[in-house]
């Protein structure tokens, strides 16, 4: 509530619900589909004539890069199931708390430029795709925060209050 009793305007649920988070949503399956394509495919293709500390990077990039898309795919399914109507904020908070979003670490590993540049391409786009992810996450857990109720620090007090209260008008 602001100061002037009105509730202040819900930008994060809003944007989560927007026509632009349903590009969003559509352009990260769209990148879970071309990778999984990339991989099994050219980049399988090309991985294989990489240098043997290329192929084992390529190899352990790929898992780190599909890893990553399967979360970011599962934060766009959670929050697609919140709009819908099929789970509610309670519920999603519960789920999100469960996904790892990375934490924006640029680190490129030694041999990345070595990497064939298809792959390097999606794993950029992947790095453009979980920034705006993380920064709609960001908003929109502090929006749940804000709603949720407030809880005491200490649930075992709360309860022996509660008892002493009931007892006590006996």
């Amino acid at each position: 509530m602001t100061s002037s009793g009105a509730k202040p305007i819900d930008f994060a649920g809003r944007a989560a619900s927007s026509p632009q988070f349903y590009a969003l949503y559509a352009e990260g399956m769209k990148l879970v589909e071309t990778t999984a394509a990339y991989l099994d495919g050219p980049g399988r293709a090309a991985a294989k004539m990489l240098s043997p500390l290329g192929a084992a990077l390529y190899s352990t990039e790929s898992i780190r890069l599909t890893t990553r898309l399967m979360q970011l795919a599962s934060w766009l399914l959670l929050q697609r199931s919140l709009n819908t109507g099929e789970m509610t904020l309670d519920q999603v908070v519960q789920e999100r708390r469960k996904l790892r979003l990375g934490d924006g670490d640029d680190r490129i590993p030694h041999g990345w430029n070595e990497l064939p540049p298809g792959f390097r391409d999606l794993a950029a786009h992947t790095d453009r795709l979980e920034a705006r992810i993380r920064k709609l996450d960001d908003s929109l857990l502090k929006t749940a925060a804000a709603e949720a109720p407030e809880i005491p620090e200490n649930q075992v007090i709360a309860q022996i209050d509660l008892l002493q209260t009931a007892f006590a008008r006996r």
